[in-house]
């Protein structure tokens, strides 16, 4: 699946992005390609029977919460981990073998600095892996890490950390970026100005794929998106037919009246006693319409609306005639969006529960109650790395062939 670059509005590429090193496509056309990829961890299936081919010039984001699989693709497109069944090529060949990563740039979701390299030694260190690295005063520029050129990494904030690590990633040049969570620990301006790095990069040709469970992240960067839970592609398609799927706006409202459950175009509600500023209100038992209800304190009902359509759900309630206060308009968090997505997704992407992985094999669920990301975590397994992790080099095959033995 190609698509187009967009151009309307943009600053022209700086010439560390314009330069980046192009190529032909495999012979299937695709620059990433997964057949039919399942790879377990014991009982856990992590992934199950993924399909992904990614064309040169994409800019694809797999959009799924913390634990759905997103790294462990990413683990096998970059040669970290082998597949137990199915087939991985990056540039037609094996990522196994190194001179099939040449052209591939990395950013882990955990990335290992050396604690007394200065940053400016990093950058050069990880560029000598390299032919044509990018210059480090250019690169540490681009980045807005110049002044932090001379300071020892283990002095560096996390924000500064996850910079610099998305600035190796690109340092060689690389004709396909795979991009873990590249935003995580940033601010707003940080993120920003990252993400103006990765536009400016698939502008000038290059193939990005990233991984978030932030919706909002992959809205402002990807044309593509595919969704990933417990190891399954629920779904790929454009930015714009995805959003159309998992746009759902939250609508938190309180009142002392009842507001009733057929509120037009509501899809889901919740309500809880509303405590106030002293917390005291709990959440109630769930009725048959799915509306939370329980014990009304003094200061009423808070309710938790998601909708399509904030703009009308206000103005119905402004029309009402029922009192109300507190409003506040949220977009939904990935979870409560996708938690939709699948219930309304097409034949054979959910069962009739229409949870998300009911549809999954005996024995291939994911443990619940888990905060981390369960298979995916293990990607950072064995302790810190060095900045090799984002060099092409044989490192990765004896990382890999160590944390097999070891589990």
């Amino acid at each position: 699946m190609t698509t187009e670059h967009p151009s309307t509005g943009r600053e022209a590429p700086s010439a560390t992005v314009r330069t980046a090193a192009r190529g032909g496509p495999a012979p299937d056309g695709s620059l990433v390609s997964a057949q039919h990829v399942t790879r377990r961890f014991g009982e856990v299936v992590a992934l199950d029977d993924v399909t992904l081919e990614v064309g040169a010039g994409e800019l694809v984001g797999l959009l799924g919460p913390n634990g759905a699989g997103k790294s462990t693709l990413l683990s096998l497109v970059s040669g970290q981990r082998k597949p137990d069944s199915g087939v991985v090529r990056l540039f037609g060949g094996n990522p196994r073998d190194a001179s099939s990563r040449q052209g591939l740039g990395l950013t882990p979701q955990e990335t290992g600095l050396p604690a007394t390299l200065k940053v400016r030694e990093v950058v050069d260190f990880v560029g000598k892996h390299y032919a044509n690295p990018v210059p480090t005063g250019q690169l540490l520029e681009q980045f807005g890490l110049s002044e932090l050129a001379g300071r020892q990494t283990g002095a560096m904030s996390g924000g500064q950390k996850r910079r610099l690590a998305v600035a190796l990633s690109l340092v060689g040049r690389p004709r396909v970026v795979l991009l873990d969570e590249p935003t995580t620990g940033l601010d707003v301006g940080a993120r920003q100005a990252l993400w103006a790095a990765i536009r400016e990069y698939h502008a000038a040709g290059g193939t990005v794929l990233l991984t978030s469970h932030y919706l909002e992240e992959v809205q402002a960067l990807a044309q593509r998106v595919v969704v990933i839970d417990q190891g399954v592609v629920k779904a790929d398609d454009t930015l714009d037919a995805i959003l159309r799927r998992v746009g759902l706006r939250r609508v938190v409202v309180r009142s002392t009246a009842d507001l009733g459950t057929d509120l037009p175009g509501v899809v889901r509600s919740e309500r809880t006693a509303d405590g106030g500023a002293g917390g005291l209100g709990g959440a109630g038992q769930t009725d048959g319409s799915g509306v939370e209800s329980g014990p009304r304190t003094a200061a009423g009902w808070r309710y938790e609306l998601y909708t399509a359509d904030a703009d009308e759900l206000v103005r119905t309630l402004v029309t009402s005639g029922l009192p109300f206060h507190g409003l506040e308009i949220r977009g939904a968090s990935l979870e409560e969006a996708f938690e939709q997505m699948v219930a309304s997704g097409p034949a054979g992407t959910a069962s009739p529960g229409g949870g998300p992985g009911a549809d999954r094999p005996p024995g291939g669920s994911r443990p619940t109650g888990s905060g981390s990301d369960g298979a995916d975590a293990t990607t950072s397994r064995g302790g810190a790395r060095t900045p090799t992790d984002v060099a092409p080099s044989g490192a990765a095959d004896q990382q890999t062939s160590e944390e097999e033995s070891a589990r």
